[in-house]
């Protein structure tokens, strides 16, 4: 059986961490408590034999706790809807971007 992790938010609500993982940079601080994270990712073309370059963006909620800046490497992980757009969450920073 799979471990869901819980992660409780301002208002009291728990955010059950449960699906895939991801790890990527911060590219855009939107609001306060959103952030948008990009990674890149090689696909396969069969026609050609050959993979290509493609990248996922994602919009991922950051906690009150969590210090995050542009250019950021975070691990991010998947949870119920958030809002319409955010699915996922951020986990941890593995390392910190620009200041600015």
């Amino acid at each position: 059986m799979k471990e869901e992790k819980l992660l409780i938010t301002k208002k009291g609500k728990p955010l059950s961490l449960r699906g895939r993982t991801f790890t990527g940079r911060v590219t855009k601080m939107s609001s306060q408590k959103t952030v948008t994270v990009e990674w890149s990712r090689l696909f396969y073309l069969h026609k050609y034999e050959r993979f290509e370059k493609r990248r996922s963006r994602v919009k991922a909620h950051k906690p009150d706790w969590i210090n995050v800046n542009v250019g950021s490497m975070v691990k991010i992980m998947e949870t119920r809807p958030i809002s319409k757009t955010k699915n996922f969450v951020i986990l941890e920073v593995l390392d910190e971007g620009s200041k600015s």
